[in-house]
């Protein structure tokens, strides 16, 4: 017999602290991982693949999995398969566990692992290398290792890297602390031998009678123009593929300031953008650190970018 407190407002019976636990004690690691794998590879067949299972066999745990904590985590048809808000949830708090659970192992054998920092496709430009050797200069003892990711922030949730470094704001309610660095100025990307690439600096109307490729982790959106003025925009995956599109003629863009420091291109010319605000750069990571030195590098970082400690927020 299910253990309630009695209804909620809507009301359904709301199960007892002790009977969730319960249900919550029976899942295992072995339920977890089933998810994550079928969350990353996008099928069963995949998934199964991956953990050198049966396709029966997974699919059984993702039962278990889905009858233990009483929703549905995945929706299956004969043709697509997609995991449901509550899948999605869990399916990065699974990803967290897991990469925790690796870590901690690791650093039981071999002591404590490098501090692992993610960012979309421009790190902190021309500061970067700096950055990084000042670091292992005033910190020899713990390494640094840099993950470019189409997403930092989705990496950054399912526990992939310890900090991000963000040119967007991050998803309210995502259990993240951000720290807002400095501000760097946006700049326009044209084909090499296109009209515009003679100027010294351009505009926004220089570009809204264009057709604009955006990338889904860059912070440059439609609503940058005017209303009434807005180009023509359409998206891709990441930078390579940005890069590609506008050095064949098919689009411009406009990014920061840091990507023609880390993403030069022989067909790619960046000009000055007169008339837009700046981006913020900031620093994200985990209300709970994942890293004892995630507040030493933030520190780091806000020396190198003069930027005052007291700084906060998005």
């Amino acid at each position: 017999m299910t253990a309630t407190l009695g209804p909620d407002p809507g009301g359904r019976e709301i199960p007892s602290g002790e009977h969730l636990c319960s249900r919550v004690m029976n899942v295992e690691l072995r339920h977890l991982r089933a998810l994550a794998a079928i969350g990353d590879e996008g099928t069963i067949t995949g998934a199964a693949a991956a953990l050198h299972l049966s396709q029966p066999a997974l699919s059984r745990t993702l039962e278990q999995l889905e009858s233990r904590v009483g929703v549905r985590l995945v929706d299956r048809t004969t043709r697509t398969l997609s995991l449901t808000d509550a899948g999605q949830r869990l399916y990065e708090r699974a990803h967290l566990i897991l990469r925790q659970l690796d870590d901690a192992l690791t650093e039981t054998a071999a002591g404590v692992r490098p501090l692992r920092i993610g960012f979309a496709w421009a790190a902190l430009g021309d500061l970067t290398v700096p950055l990084l050797r000042g670091w292992r200069e005033a910190h020899p003892g713990t390494p640094v290792q840099v993950y470019r990711r189409d997403d930092p922030e989705a990496a950054l949730r399912r526990g992939e890297i310890d900090a991000a470094l963000l040119r967007t704001e991050p998803v309210p309610g995502a259990g993240l602390e951000v720290r807002a660095l400095y501000r760097e100025r946006r700049v326009a990307a044209v084909p090499d031998g296109d009209p515009l690439a003679t100027r010294p600096t351009v505009g926004l109307t220089d570009l809204a009678d264009r057709s604009v490729v955006l990338c889904a982790t860059a912070a440059t959106t439609a609503d940058l123009w005017p209303e009434g003025r807005r180009p023509h925009t359409f998206s891709v995956a990441n930078v390579d593929e940005w890069l590609t599109v506008i050095a064949t003629g098919e689009a411009v863009g406009v990014t920061a300031e840091a990507t023609e420091q880390s993403h030069p291109h022989p067909g790619v010319r960046y000009l000055p953008l007169a008339d837009v605000p700046p981006v913020t750069v900031r620093m994200a990571w985990p209300r709970t650190p994942t890293h004892p030195a995630t507040l030493a590098f933030l520190r780091h970082l806000q020396a190198m970018t003069g930027t005052p400690t007291g700084t906060s927020g998005v």
